[in-house]
């Protein structure tokens, strides 16, 4: 698995463009920055001074403070209680979507002596977490009553399908408004943050303080009509075994592929286990030798195969490509996506730890 740094800043500077300078950028690294190696990515985009950074979980922001990060780390998912503490000692600040979770952290830095920053996270229309935005009155008295140890640092609300329905940004929109209205002008947040990718590249006006870039970062397009970014990661595998099938020669696991006439078959060093995902059995393809070829048969934990018949030349060793480019051949991300009946988020993070993920040079392509 490849990475190119060069795409991923460039990815950057469109996000930040799109805008403008006075908007600040949440970084999104969580699920170890979406497969790619979150410390990496972190280092090299620190150098375009974020914001801050977004994670999932504690213990991916403890990961960070260990590794140096000083700015800003959001943790954007409810937590479970026994991690609110561990989280204000870290200076991690927190996603609070309900007065119990306001409590607990109201305790924790009661009982620790520190201070704790919370982002409230208001459900305009998501559904998994936050306060929902019909019943501000009932519960907007009590996060202004909380201790004062916790500082109120933001305010956000998730998008539910920007990359698919601009009508959805706007709905969505107003109502975060209603609960916003209800604040008085010395009061409340002093960071409001709503758009993601998806809403970053439909009405980037939306912008506020700050923005959640995620998915547009790591190369996965957000949407019919909207711009495509560079591509930043690349998948690999090596020829490690050729044989030539007879007529009636049979394949893999359940025998889904039978040789028609005499093919040649490529095994690739990849499988399951490294994440490629096994539904590309008898529908994915590969490049070698930049030609598009077809796998056959089912994915196995290890290997798959691909049909070689009628591509001179291949050999063991030779390099296969599984999402990237080769030659005048190109296989995306969100067409692996798109075949696997998926999402590229979901194909980035199946990337196992069993792959390297090699940074490659500046301009050295994928």
């Amino acid at each position: 698995m490849s990475v190119r740094a060069d795409a991923l800043r460039a990815n950057y500077t469109a996000i930040a463009e799109a805008v403008g300078a006075s908007t600040g950028v949440l970084l999104m690294v969580k699920a170890n920055a979406y497969g790619l190696g979150m410390r990496e990515v972190v280092g090299v985009l620190e150098p375009f001074e974020p914001w801050g950074f977004g994670v999932a979980t504690a213990a991916e922001g403890i990961e960070l403070r260990e590794s140096g990060v000083t700015r800003p780390i959001l943790v954007c998912s409810p937590m479970p209680e026994g991690d609110v503490a561990p989280a204000v000692a870290a200076d991690l600040q927190i996603s609070i979507s309900s007065l119990d979770a306001l409590r607990k952290l109201d305790q924790a830095a009661e009982e620790s002596g520190a201070t704790a920053a919370m982002h409230i996270d208001v459900d305009t229309g998501m559904g998994r977490s936050g306060f929902d935005w019909r019943t501000a009155a009932d519960w907007l008295p009590s996060v202004r009553e909380r201790s004062d140890r916790v500082e109120w640092v933001g305010c956000y609300t998730h998008l539910h399908s920007a990359d698919a329905d601009a009508a959805s940004i706007r709905e969505q929109w107003g109502r975060f408004e209603q609960v916003l209205g209800q604040l008085d002008d010395d009061e409340g947040p002093g960071l409001v943050h709503v758009l993601n990718s998806a809403g970053i590249m439909r009405f980037p006006a939306l912008g506020n303080a700050v923005v959640r870039p995620g998915i547009y970062l790591y190369g996965g397009r957000v949407g019919e009509g909207q711009p495509d970014p560079d591509p930043v990661v690349s998948l690999h595998a090596r020829v490690v075994h050729i044989r030539e099938a007879s007529p009636g020669t049979t394949l893999g696991y359940g025998v889904t592929h039978r040789a028609k006439e005499a093919e040649r078959w490529a095994t690739l060093s990849i499988g399951y286990g490294d994440g490629l995902p096994r539904v590309l059995g008898n529908r994915g393809y590969a490049l070698l030798r930049g030609t598009r070829v077809p796998i056959v048969g089912r994915i196995s934990m290890d290997v798959t195969v691909v049909d070689i018949s009628g591509v001179s030349g291949v050999r063991e060793g030779d390099v296969a490509t599984l999402i990237g480019s080769e030659g005048g051949e190109s296989i995306l991300l969100d067409e692996v996506a798109q075949l696997a009946g998926t999402i590229s988020y979901e194909v980035l993070t199946g990337l196992s730890p069993r792959l390297p993920r090699v940074w490659v040079a500046e301009g050295s392509g994928s």
